[in-house]
């Protein structure tokens, strides 16, 4: 029976008693599925919160109610004007009134909620993948050489090609484009390129057909917070500290601006 063909690295990977082999197509899935489910979980734990809110305003409510009426029964000298203002200051705005209307998490805190969650997990996983992968490779000794490491070998691994693009202004600041970068690829969206002179002219005459692109980019751009904590996390693993930020101009292109602790504009 002829036998696979297999190149050492894979050998030595089925050798491995602690390898862990996984499709390729896992982390395509996993990316088009974290974003809802972090928007499920920022919304459900906002919505616990608020019950919980609401629920000790009415027991604080229900307590001040319960201490009026007592008082009230118990001290029969006071007149009607105390009572009458008494009655207005329980009935009135009461800490029920204050939390009660408390009005639920905005699209903005939503959004900050979802980009932690996403960037964070990023940031684990990619601490994950450097420590597996670089452990029978030598690593970077410098950031130069980190940032091209992780440009070749580490994006190859991750999206299976390279980064297409990379500037520096050899002062700490990196910024990696991936004219297709492949999340972004199965998007059902028109891919034509922003226009921000053409977004700004859709917010002015409220034309949908205008504001398209800058729709389809502001939908797109969660997909991104998981890739950049990624990212964070490898330059991590490998002795950089940074910050990403990840951003997309025209599906399905994304570019990633790393910038280095002390790095100079």
């Amino acid at each position: 029976m002829a036998q696979p063909n297999t190149n050492p690295s894979d050998a030595a990977t089925l050798l491995d008693p602690t390898a862990t082999l996984v499709n390729l197509s896992t982390l395509d899935f996993l990316l088009i599925e974290l974003v809802p489910m972090a928007y499920r979980i920022s919304a459900d734990l906002a919505a616990r919160e608020e019950d919980w809110l609401n629920a000790d305003a009415s027991s604080a409510h229900k307590a001040t109610t319960v201490g009026a009426t007592a008082g009230g029964a118990a001290g029969s000298q006071v007149d009607n004007d105390t009572g009458s203002t008494l009655g207005a200051s329980v009935t009135g705005g009461g800490p029920g009134t204050t939390v009660g209307g408390t009005a639920p998490v905005d699209e903005e805190e939503s959004r900050e909620a979802v980009f932690h969650r996403l960037e964070s997990l990023g940031y684990r996983v990619g601490l994950g993948i450097v420590e597996r992968f670089s452990r029978a490779t030598p690593r970077p000794t410098d950031p130069l050489s980190t940032i091209k490491f992780l440009c070749k070998d580490l994006w190859t691994l991750l999206f299976r090609k390279q980064i297409d693009n990379l500037k520096t202004n050899h002062r700490g600041i990196y910024v990696l484009t991936d004219n297709t970068f492949k999340p972004l690829t199965r998007m059902s969206f028109d891919t034509k390129k922003y226009d921000p002179a053409v977004a700004a002219a859709a917010a002015a005459t409220g034309d949908p057909g205008l504001g398209r692109d800058a729709n389809n980019i502001s939908r797109a751009q969660p997909f991104l917070f998981f890739p950049a904590g990624l990212v964070r996390g490898c330059l991590a693993g490998l002795g950089v500290t940074a910050t990403v930020t990840a951003e997309t101009s025209g599906l399905p292109s994304a570019t990633f601006q790393i910038r280095t602790v002390g790095a100079k504009a």
